[in-house]
């Protein structure tokens, strides 16, 4: 049996019935979101980079392939990041996942390197 895809949104986006389980993965709660509009079914803000690498990092895609090997080091780590990160391949293992990031760009930021890992892409 093959794991469902991981999908990536902007928790802006509206809910569909296709997401399954909703999750954020940001740190930090989007701004002007309420917890009703956001249709969660988990945050998971312990899989979410560390500050000093999110600081460093400042979605500058010339660091993208850099920011993605140093967050998939994190992830690789003991404790809680690598914890939060089980619980997505448990979630996956479950059915279809939705991560969602307030992040303008879906694309470089940290849910999509939690996608490519967990569709094995990365």
């Amino acid at each position: 049996m093959t794991r469902p895809k991981v999908r990536v949104k902007r928790i802006y986006d509206d809910p569909s019935a296709d997401d399954g389980a909703r999750v954020l993965v940001d740190r930090i709660w989007p701004r002007g979101m309420s917890k009703e509009r956001a249709h969660l079914d988990e945050w998971l803000k312990a899989v979410a980079p560390s500050t000093e690498l999110r600081t460093w990092y400042k979605h500058d895609p010339d660091r993208w392939e850099e920011f993605g090997r140093r967050y998939e080091q994190e992830l690789d780590g003991d404790g809680d990041q690598a914890e939060a990160f089980a619980r997505l391949r448990t979630l996956q293992n479950e059915g279809r996942v939705t991560l969602l990031t307030a992040s303008r760009a879906v694309d470089i930021s940290e849910a999509q390197v939690l996608a490519e890992l967990l569709n094995g892409e990365r």
